[in-house]
């Protein structure tokens, strides 16, 4: 007992220290977009700063918790550019077991940027663009799976756009979907990996 007690207070200290702190939770993702520069350039600075502070371990055991852990962890394994974090991430994504940390997941993949990754992304689409009834991360991970073909000069994502195929069937099937062309994700996932590269700046310095 003592020794469930020990982890579940290192998880609570973990939480506090990289997850919550300024709601840095809610703020990973789009959030980025509305803020000042001055703003982000703050929240960078210190998302660069605790990448480079937490270890693999604690970053395992924050995947091992609830969204708001996980797209924290996702995002400080982006910024670290922890690529030994590739497979886990990929299960996590692939499960879809949660809401919310997806898009996070995805970021991560495009950062690493290598055909390792673009595999992830489009065995997560083969499996889910089927499903035109769940609205979950397809179209980040399609913009991320754009984003890394652009990075290789290559064409993983060409398949799933041919005309009636499966991004087409999945946007026409119920329930109604946004119907923003399959570039403007893969710009939205660019930008958010800038963020991150900004912020991968700050987390060299530190080391």
């Amino acid at each position: 007992m003592r020794h469930a007690d020990e982890e579940e207070a290192e998880r609570i200290k973990l939480i506090r220290r990289y997850v919550t702190p300024d709601r840095r939770y809610l703020k990973l993702g789009g959030s980025l977009l509305g803020m000042t520069e001055r703003e982000r350039a703050k929240f960078l600075r210190k998302l660069g700063q605790a990448a480079a502070e937490i270890t693999p371990r604690e970053l395992g055991i924050l995947l091992e918790g609830g969204w708001r852990e996980r797209k924290a962890a996702a995002w400080l394994i982006a910024v670290a550019g922890s690529a030994d974090f590739r497979e886990r991430l990929g299960e996590l994504l692939l499960a879809s077991e949660g809401p919310y940390a997806g898009q996070a997941y995805c970021v991560a993949l495009a950062t690493f940027g290598t055909p390792a990754d673009a595999d992830l992304l489009a065995a997560y689409l083969d499996r889910y663009l089927p499903r035109p009834d769940l609205y979950y991360d397809q179209a980040p991970a399609l913009g991320a799976l754009l984003l890394v073909d652009t990075k290789l000069d290559a064409d993983h994502a060409d398949r799933f756009l041919t005309r009636g195929g499966p991004w087409q069937q999945w946007i026409d099937g119920p329930p109604s979907k946004d119907r923003d062309a399959p570039d403007s994700y893969r710009e939205f996932i660019g930008q958010l990996c800038v963020f991150a590269e900004e912020s991968a700046r700050h987390c060299a310095a530190r080391n």
